[in-house]
């Protein structure tokens, strides 16, 4: 009872509050009696106290090993506020001169540290691991702990040392604390750190505040983001985009379009960085747009809404972005926008990465992929993801229980698929289990011999999307899950037995459709995507007069999506018309005044007031990265070469290319393309161009057959549009 009291006039004293919360104290008592503690708590439930108080109240200097530098700042310089006594507190980190090391290693040898946070990287080195020998140390503390494994959203594989280093200085108790982390995960992280006999310690991984909705990300998503950051007026936000260049990108349109927002990614310098970081605590600022680099250790409590502009890489990192929206119990919106072909990219990224990391990261695509097209509560989904059980129906807080679906009756085939698992000893995963039962003979199939099953084929009634959705809400109903050591390997459960001996109703809803937007359907949809269907038309009958009069094929002049904005928008300046997509400076002048001519005209006639709160203004397209790519062909350097040097994809670096082109520069590739394409396909597809009614690398393809690659016509597509347009 005396230690409890003392925990508690320790958090009186030191910290200023009256209780504890949550788990709090049950770790602290735990690790003050010298066990091992294994604590996962979500973010804003105060992990850090659960090592701070104890390291005040025990003998020694207590070593905390924490990734982060900023954190770590962060984390000193809160501890000093408690404290009357600076030294209370230390880091050690690259940042640090070789003098104020060796000023914490005074305060350490005499006492005054109660608290050392030192990166992995720095507990490496031979000098730390001999002072550290010499000191009296409470315990040790191991912060974002998900970084040891494989399976976290964050590996660091120096993390993966740490055991071994805590053996050779001194066993002292261990405390590990993350604030994501799967079964799987938690697994990784108690078997690395030697602490299989750990006292754990699991919060609650619901925010009942926080709403989550996913929507389908369309070509026209930067309105959408605008159209909602409006409505959000005066409110503290987030907007996760996945590239250092996006990031930037989308910051300049949202201060061109008057709101408040600043960049925050690695790449940045430093004193920028923080500069921007401290003008949103601040609140000088209510928008930071940011790469996942951002947020940890962030205590803003009063974020409202959070958005990713991109699907993040597992629902780790998706569950810890949105976690910084309302951390103070208020309201917080985690909105995401999903396109497939978006995870489809991240899988390519992976391609250079050892064989076992791209499993691991696929196994994690497809987890993000599920739980976004599900048309379960997305609490549910979320919390089973971490291994706790969501009982209510409905939340009444995410797009998916506010909009339910339609239940259907899947009783007979969940039966199949337990039934398929069985039969396949259980050895599987969900994408073999469903080839089976849609009777796919693949390579795999055919070389275990599965063709021969009883049940091989029994599913081919349904698509594999319904089996998808039977898989998934099985996993979640807990007939079937998987297995930890084998991620991603279906087991059969009790309860997935009992129901295969006595089925009871198993209702399922089908997913979410996402369709893909390609070209085809950008091309065809878009006189009805025009706001101004007869000005659209107009638009296009001035196109086909200039084009003859040229003779060039109309696109070369605007292409269709440019056409329907300035039918959903009407520019009537020149500046207008730059903002407008696809049309730069050069394509302005050259053929701009007769559209606006027309455009202006139209407007009077039919006295339109013309939507300024719906015209998302793009920012002239200066960027470093154009005009370097502009420099780069200007000293004719390979494409291949050039692509690798801005750490692009060739394909990504084409997307450049064209851009620059379709916004009316003339650039000249013709010293790249005669080094690896034939001459007489240059002509081919040259002459193919000169008589297409589109530019659609799709009807190319399929007009001019086999004999041509992808890349092949889009190279010389952009050398067409250079010569005949600009």
């Amino acid at each position: 009872m005396t230690k409890s009291l003392d925990l508690h006039d320790g958090l009186k004293l030191h910290f200023g509050f009256d209780s504890f919360k949550g788990n709090q104290e049950a770790v602290i008592e735990s690790l003050i009696a010298g066990n091992d503690t294994f604590v996962l708590m979500p973010t804003g439930g105060g992990k850090s106290l659960c090592y701070q108080l104890p390291s005040l109240l025990m003998e020694g200097t207590a070593i905390v090993i924490s990734p982060l530098i900023a954190l770590m700042k962060n984390q000193v310089d809160a501890m000093r506020s408690f404290s009357e006594e600076d030294g209370v507190a230390h880091f050690i980190n690259s940042s640090l001169t070789k003098s104020a090391i060796e000023q914490v290693r005074r305060d350490i040898v005499t006492g005054k540290t109660k608290l050392l946070y030192v990166a992995p990287e720095s507990l490496t080195k031979e000098d730390n691991i001999e002072f550290l020998k010499q000191v009296k140390i409470s315990f040790y503390a191991i912060d974002e702990a998900h970084c040891i494994s494989e399976w976290g959203h964050d590996f660091r594989p120096e993390y993966r040392r740490i055991r071994p280093i805590i053996n050779e200085i001194g066993k002292r108790p261990l405390i590990a604390l993350t604030a994501t982390a799967t079964p799987k995960v938690q697994s990784d992280i108690q078997k690395n750190l030697g602490m299989l006999d750990a006292m754990v310690f699991k919060s609650s991984f619901n925010r009942d505040n926080l709403y989550y909705e996913i929507r389908q990300k369309k070509k026209d998503v930067d309105k959408d983001i605008i159209r909602f950051i409006k409505s959000q007026s005066g409110k503290s936000g987030i907007v996760y985009c996945l590239s250092r260049k996006k990031v930037e990108e989308f910051a300049e349109i949202l201060r061109a379009n008057g709101v408040n927002a600043l960049a925050y990614h690695a790449g940045m310098d430093s004193s920028v960085r923080s500069q921007n970081q401290d003008s949103f605590l601040l609140e000088k600022v209510d928008v930071i747009v940011a790469t996942i680099a951002f947020g940890m250790g962030i205590d803003k409590p009063d974020v409202r809404y959070v958005i990713h502009y991109d699907m993040p890489k597992s629902l780790e990192g998706y569950y810890q972005e949105t976690g910084r929206a309302g951390r103070d119990g208020g309201e917080g919106r985690c909105i995401a926008f999903y396109a497939y072909k978006d995870l489809q990219k991240l899988e390519k990224f992976m391609q250079n990465k050892p064989l076992a990391e791209q499993e691991i990261g696929k196994l994690l695509l497809l987890e993000t992929a599920g739980y976004a097209e599900s048309s379960v509560c997305r609490r549910k989904s979320l919390l089973h993801y971490f291994g706790e059980e969501y009982k209510e129906e409905n939340c009444g807080n995410c797009d998916n229980c506010l909009n339910p679906k339609k239940q259907v009756e899947a009783k007979d085939l969940l039966s199949a698929v337990i039934e398929t698992v069985i039969a396949l000893k259980e050895k599987f995963k969900p994408d073999y289990v469903i080839d089976v039962l849609l009777g796919k003979e693949t390579e795999d199939i055919l070389s275990y011999q599965h063709d021969e099953l009883e049940l091989f084929g029994c599913g081919q009634e349904e698509d594999e999307k319904t089996w998808n959705t039977v898989i998934r809400q099985a996993l979640i109903a807990g007939y079937l899950d998987k297995d930890i050591e084998n991620y991603g390997i279906l087991k059969v459960t009790k309860s997935g037995q009992q129901f295969l001996k006595k089925p009871v109703s198993f209702k399922i809803v089908e997913d979410n459709e996402f369709e893909e937007e390609d070209e085809e359907t950008q091309v065809k949809s878009v006189g009805s995507c025009a706001a101004d269907e007869q000005l659209y038309n107009m638009l296009k009958d001035l196109r086909k007069k200039i084009a003859k009069k040229l003779e060039l094929p109309p696109y070369v002049i605007f292409q269709d999506p440019s056409l329907e904005a300035m039918a959903t928008t009407y520019p009537v300046t020149m500046d207008e018309l730059q903002n407008i997509p696809g049309v730069g400076a050069g394509k302005a002048k050259r053929y701009g005044e007769e559209f606006l001519k027309l455009i202006k005209t139209h407007c009077e006639e039919n006295e339109i007031e013309r939507p300024e709160d719906l015209r998302v203004k793009t920012v002239a397209n200066k960027s470093k990265m154009k005009v370097s790519i502009i420099q780069g062909i200007d000293r004719k350097l390979a494409l291949d070469e050039l692509a690798e040097s801005k750490g692009l994809d060739f394909s990504d670096l084409l997307d450049e290319i064209e851009a620059i082109v379709f916004s009316g520069t003339k650039i000249n590739i013709d010293y790249f393309l005669n080094e690896i394409i034939d001459e007489d396909h240059i002509d081919d597809i040259f002459d193919y161009f000169k008589e297409a009614e589109t530019d659609s690398l799709e009807h190319a393809y399929q007009e001019l057959g086999n004999d041509y690659t992808e890349e092949e016509i889009r190279l010389v597509r952009i050398k067409f549009l250079s010569e005949m347009g600009n």
